[in-house]
C-alpha cells in the first residue's frame, strides 16, 4: 500500500513538472530593448547603460546602447530609424530635437514599438511615457542656488545647448527664480554644443575680452568641467561661482578642488532602469486596464514619471562620493 503512495505521488509530481517545463517563458530569448542616446562617450550616459545593463540582467533579455559620440541630432536620428527597422521589443530615446524626433517617434508607435522618453522628452509626439529630471524645477533649483550664491545681486553667463528641449526647460527655470532676484542679470548665453573644450575656449574669450560677470550657471553634463578649467587655467578659480549641472567624476573633482560651487545632479541610472521596465510592460500588454496598449483610448502607464535632483556641493560631496561607491559602474 504504501509503495502504491509513493507511486501515485511520484506520477503527480511528474505531471506537474512536465507541465511546469511545457509553459512559454515569459521572456523570450530574442526580446531586445535599445537605449538612444544623445552623446554616448558621456559619463552621464555610461552611468545610464549601467541601469540599462543591469535591468536586462534582471529581467533576462537583451539590451542595449547606441547614438553618436558626440552632439549631433542628425546622427542620432538615424541611429533610431536603424533601431526601428530592427523591431526591437522597446526603444529609449533622449530626445535631443523635438521637431527632428517627432514624425520618426509617431511612426514607430504607429508600428506597435513601445517608445519611451528619458531625460528629454518629446511630449507633443506619441510617445508613451517620459521618465526624467522635472527640468522646470531644476531650473529653478539652479537658478536661486546662483542667486544666493552671488547674494542676489550680479551678472552672470549661461551654458547650454539652446533648442535642446531639456535644457530649454531648465533655462525657463533659471528665468522664473530670477524673478525673486531683480539684482542678478543672465548677461550672456553660450552654445557649448555638449563640449567641455567649447565650454572652456568660450568662457576664456569671454574672460580676455574683459567681459563682465559674476557667475556662471551652466544648465548641461558639459560645461561645468569646461568653465572650470578655464577658470583655472586664468587663475580665477574660487574668483567666480560656478554652479554645474549633473556629476561626472570630473566635476565632482572640480567641486574638490574648489573651481566649481556646486551641482544639480539627476538619476540616469534610474531613468533606463524604469524605463526599460515600463517598455517591457508595453511589450508584454502587462498592463490589464485595457486590452492592448496600441488601440487603447489612453495610455496604461503614468505619461510622467519625476526621477528627482539632488544639489551636491563640498559640504556633502564627501557623503554623495560614499553613496556613490557602491553604484553599478559602466562595463
Amino acid at each position: 500500500m504504501r509503495s502504491r503512495r509513493t507511486l501515485v505521488f511520484s506520477l503527480l509530481v511528474g505531471v506537474v513538472l512536465g507541465a511546469a517545463s511545457c509553459q512559454k517563458p515569459y521572456h523570450d530569448e530574442k526580446e531586445r530593448y535599445v537605449l538612444i542616446a544623445a552623446n554616448v562617450k558621456l559619463p552621464y550616459w555610461q552611468e545610464a547603460e549601467a541601469g540599462l545593463r543591469d535591468v536586462s540582467q534582471q529581467l533576462g533579455v537583451r539590451a542595449e546602447m547606441v547614438g553618436p559620440e558626440s552632439f549631433d541630432p542628425q546622427e542620432q536620428l538615424r541611429a533610431f530609424q536603424k533601431t526601428v527597422g530592427e523591431n526591437p521589443s522597446g526603444i529609449l530615446i533622449s530626445v535631443s530635437r523635438t521637431d527632428l524626433f517627432q514624425d520618426a517617434i509617431n511612426a514607430a508607435v504607429a508600428s506597435g514599438i513601445p517608445v519611451i522618453t528619458i531625460d528629454s522628452d518629446a511630449p507633443d509626439s506619441k510617445r508613451v511615457t517620459f521618465v526624467g529630471t522635472d527640468n522646470f524645477r531644476a531650473g529653478q533649483e539652479s537658478g536661486k542656488r546662483i542667486a544666493e550664491i552671488l547674494h542676489g545681486k550680479g551678472n552672470i553667463v549661461l551654458v547650454t545647448i539652446p533648442g535642446q528641449l531639456n535644457l530649454d526647460e531648465r533655462a525657463r527655470g533659471v528665468n522664473e527664480a530670477l524673478k525673486k532676484y531683480p539684482g542678478v542679470k543672465v548677461v550672456q548665453t553660450l552654445d557649448d554644443n555638449g563640449d567641455p573644450r567649447v565650454a572652456n575656449d568660450s568662457i576664456s574669450a569671454l574672460i580676455k575680452g574683459k567681459a563682465a560677470f559674476e557667475g556662471v550657471l551652466c544648465l548641461e553634463a558639459s560645461g561645468g568641467s569646461g568653465v572650470a578649467e578655464a577658470l583655472h587655467r586664468l587663475d580665477l578659480q574660487g574668483k567666480i561661482p560656478v554652479v554645474a549641472f549633473d556629476k561626472d567624476p570630473a566635476t565632482l573633482d572640480w567641486i574638490d578642488r574648489g573651481a566649481i560651487t556646486a551641482t544639480i545632479t539627476q538619476k540616469p541610472y534610474v531613468m533606463t532602469y524604469y524605463g526599460v521596465k515600463f517598455a517591457d510592460d508595453l511589450h508584454h500588454n502587462a498592463v490589464h486596464e485595457f486590452k492592448d496598449w496600441r488601440t487603447a483610448p489612453s495610455g496604461p502607464l503614468p505619461k510622467w514619471v519625476d526621477t528627482g535632483t539632488a544639489i551636491v556641493d563640498k559640504s556633502n560631496l564627501a557623503a554623495f562620493r560614499e553613496a556613490l561607491a557602491a553604484h553599478p559602474k559602466p562595463m
